[in-house]
């Protein structure tokens, strides 16, 4: 079956992000997300799940264990399980990426305040 955002589960988090489920699977999920210019997620981390997050437009500012990685459009970061992380968009346009976690990140996440 071909998936696409047109035609993947969406929702929306953070007041102004989207995200589209292209896999949901338990084994691993993919989803593919946008991030508005100053828009951020909480930092987390997850006690299982392992992730890939991959930029395909704009630039994605990753807070990974008090280092921050600017991942450009077509590269990624890997994050690894118990890492604590945030990603965020500090530029002037929307980012644009691909989250693989494996396996599902669902009920596998701890928000850090």
């Amino acid at each position: 079956m071909i998936v696409s955002k047109d035609t993947a589960q969406h929702y929306t988090w953070g007041g102004a992000c989207d995200g589209w489920i292209l896999s949901p699977s338990t084994d691993m999920m993919v989803i593919q997300e946008r991030m508005p210019p100053g828009s951020a997620e909480r930092r987390h981390y997850h006690s299982v799940a392992r992730q890939f997050f991959y930029v395909l437009s704009g630039e994605l500012t990753m807070e990974l264990e008090g280092e921050v990685h600017r991942v450009p459009a077509m590269s990624g970061i890997e994050i690894k399980p118990q890492a604590r992380h945030q990603a965020r968009n500090e530029a002037d346009s929307d980012v644009h990426f691909l989250v693989v976690s494996s396996p599902t990140t669902r009920g596998d996440r701890t928000d850090i305040a």
